[in-house]
């Protein structure tokens, strides 16, 4: 009797006719008719977005277009099923044809909304990509193993962002019974541009690769597997040429201030290079993002609290995003040369790792004085800054989850840029907006500079000599010593490593920001000769 019961409430079919009549979950003073049936059709799915009106709603043209197909069915069901579909609500329905099992309707507020000065992003692309995130989770908890085509609601771009982005989950370490189930998604035909489609979803696809490696426990991604990993992304995508150097090479090229993190852990480092030539010029100055890469961070012998230290195997999170952003930018065949530079290291507590106190050698030569082992990222920052020069820079943008004061600023809210230039920080900004994963600026005075130079014992410290005061802001002065390229960003992601509720379309877990504003950073940058 139960197995016959959870079989028929799978195959509910709503019609407007005069029989058993149970009333809709969730709607009061609403009865809507209903037929229990078995079920043959093939597990396919669909998501219509529909626009709020003053009274009821009004269809997208892939949802009329569908609605027109069911002769009327589909806006005949909305207006039964109750209240109006307001933003980041839906309805499912069942039996509006044979094609669908089940069809989710979306709401996407109102319509025409553009760019909300105030907020800083899109309205109405981020309606729609939290829209589409809804719907297909929805449907995948219904049908589970499915294909799901989604209402391209006329920007198909930001619909496949929200879909694929939406059904994002790391539960490869859990038992096969306990995982998400797979599901394709495809759009709506005739409801938005094939290639923007096809845009978005390898937009959603680099960022969940960065999702995945953040997600990966310590235990099973150290920095030889993740440069194996990366390896063998950039290979299936093609015109990436991809390099995993040793410790050998770092001490050839006098890294010491990356190799003096690496020296209480038994995993040996490893200096990724990554070089993606997708300009006509393929002398043409790169684009150089440099990406922190601690793989587990424990803070060394300045130990960090027990509480929360599980997160610490995403503090490799800028080295996840540069990976992300690359394999996104290669498939999308931007007309720009990018190279990644991502060291690659733990920061653990031995008898072998640094002190409190050490003085180590960067590779430009200036020596800093260590007085927190737990501020490593500036370290190994610091000498990936001065390796990415040799490669003549169009601009350099590094990236790291570095301090626990820009998440105390900012919050989730918005990555902290730090950039010693304004036409970068504009280029910033705006792709920022368009993603809806914000950037915000951050001050780089020389106030901040005199903080942390002179050192008591060395060129400088790798913290600031007033404490914890602006923590971040100290962090990127230090960063600034070991930049000369005049087109240089500081953008500091540990606010942004996690989602818990606040983006809607990201499930809970590590968010793998800001990879889309990077990947459409390099469009724009792209574009502009006087960079």
């Amino acid at each position: 009797m139960a197995a016959h019961m959870r079989f028929a409430r799978a195959a509910v079919q709503i019609f407007p006719t005069k029989c058993f009549s149970p009333r809709l979950h969730g709607c009061s003073n609403v009865n809507i008719p209903v037929r229990y049936c078995s079920s043959t059709a093939a597990k396919r799915g669909l998501v219509l977005g529909v626009y709020e009106k003053r009274e009821g709603v009004k269809l997208t043209p892939g949802a009329d277009l569908y609605n027109q197909q069911t002769g009327g069915k589909l806006a005949e069901y909305i207006r039964l099923a109750g209240p109006t579909i307001k933003k980041g609500k839906s309805r499912v329905f069942y039996g509006l044809d044979e094609t669908y099992s089940a069809v989710a309707v979306v709401g996407l507020g109102a319509q025409g909304l553009g760019v909300n000065e105030l907020e800083g992003f899109h309205e109405g692309k981020e309606n729609l990509r939290a829209a589409a995130a809804n719907g297909v989770r929805q449907l995948r908890d219904i049908l589970g193993t499915s294909t799901i085509e989604v209402d391209g609601c006329s920007d198909a771009e930001a619909a496949a962002e929200g879909a694929d982005l939406g059904l994002f989950a790391y539960d490869d370490l859990k038992a096969e019974d306990k995982r998400k189930k797979p599901v394709e998604t495809q759009l709506l035909k005739d409801s938005g541009s094939p290639e923007g489609w096809t845009k978005g979803s390898l937009l959603a696809d680099g960022q969940n690769f960065a999702r995945k490696l953040m997600e990966m426990p310590a235990s099973h991604l150290t920095p030889t597997t993740f440069a194996s990993i990366t390896g063998e992304k950039f290979g299936s995508i093609g015109n990436v040429e991809f390099e995993a150097r040793d410790r050998a090479w770092a001490e050839s090229m006098k890294m010491g201030a990356y190799l003096s993190v690496t020296n209480g852990s038994e995993e040996p480092p490893v200096f990724v290079e990554v070089k993606y030539s997708g300009s006509p010029n393929s002398s043409a100055a790169p684009l150089v993002l440099v990406g922190k890469g601690i793989t587990f961070d424990t803070g060394g012998i300045s130990l960090k609290p027990p509480a929360g230290m599980d997160m610490m195997r995403g503090d490799m999170g800028g080295a996840a995003t540069v990976s992300g952003a690359i394999a996104a930018i290669a498939a999308l065949k931007l007309p720009i040369n990018v190279v990644g530079l991502i060291p690659l290291c733990e920061n653990m507590p031995s008898g072998r790792a640094t002190r409190p106190g050490d003085v180590v050698t960067a590779m430009n030569g200036k020596t800093i004085q260590v007085d927190n082992t737990d501020a490593e990222g500036r370290l190994i920052l610091a000498d990936a800054l001065c390796y990415a020069h040799s490669f003549n820079p169009r601009a350099v943008i590094d990236l790291a989850t570095l301090t626990g004061a820009i998440d105390v600023a900012l919050g989730s809210a918005a990555a902290g840029v730090f950039s010693n230039s304004r036409v970068l920080w504009n280029l910033l900004h705006d792709a920022g907006v368009s993603t809806g994963d914000r950037l915000w600026r951050m001050p780089l005075f020389s106030h901040y500079t005199r903080q942390i130079s002179p050192s008591q014992l060395a060129d400088l410290n790798n913290t600031g000599k007033h404490g914890r005061q602006a923590g971040a802001c100290t962090a990127a002065a230090f960063l600034r010593e070991f930049v000369q390229c005049p087109q240089w960003a500081h953008l500091d992601i540990a606010g942004v490593m996690a989602n818990k509720d606040e983006v809607p379309y990201l499930n809970k877990g590590m968010a793998g920001r800001p990879v889309r504003t990077l990947v459409q950073f390099a469009a724009k940058l792209a574009n502009q000769k006087w960079i």
